[in-house]
């Protein structure tokens, strides 16, 4: 049996979804967005998209949303990608799917225009822009 645990077993999509962004805004994320993919996607419900200005940046935050996530809820993404890099991870927890960019790589790949009919909402930051480093 697999440690990891689908989103739906203990949590809605939506709900890990704002606990996921919370974790993101912690390590100072910028440009939170929620895109909801619910009938549109067959793979997942919820793509979390934010940046980090640097790459070291990116780790912290995903860092932040893999411990978090993990000691507070006890779930595991399925796999991670791109960590190693740092310009764009991607964390796959079934249900809600985190992507997390430098600002040059979400700017050449576009992820949210792909995703045109798709509902969005941006998510407020908890970060003055003072704090980012």
């Amino acid at each position: 049996m697999s440690k990891n645990k689908p989103v739906t077993t203990q949590l809605s999509a939506a709900q890990i979804t704002d606990i996921i962004a919370g974790y993101a805004s912690d390590k100072k994320a910028i440009d939170l967005v929620d895109v909801d993919l619910t009938g549109i996607s067959g793979y997942t419900d919820h793509f979390v998209i934010c940046s980090g200005n640097t790459a070291r940046q990116v780790k912290a935050i995903h860092d932040g949303i893999y411990i978090g996530v993990k000691n507070d809820h006890g779930l595991l993404p399925r796999r991670v990608e791109g960590l190693p890099e740092g310009h764009w991870v991607l964390m796959d927890y079934f249900d809600v799917v985190v992507h997390i960019f430098t600002p040059d790589t979400r700017e050449y790949y576009r992820l949210e225009q792909l995703w045109g009919e798709a509902p969005r909402r941006s998510i407020e930051s908890t970060t003055d822009e003072a704090d980012v480093v």
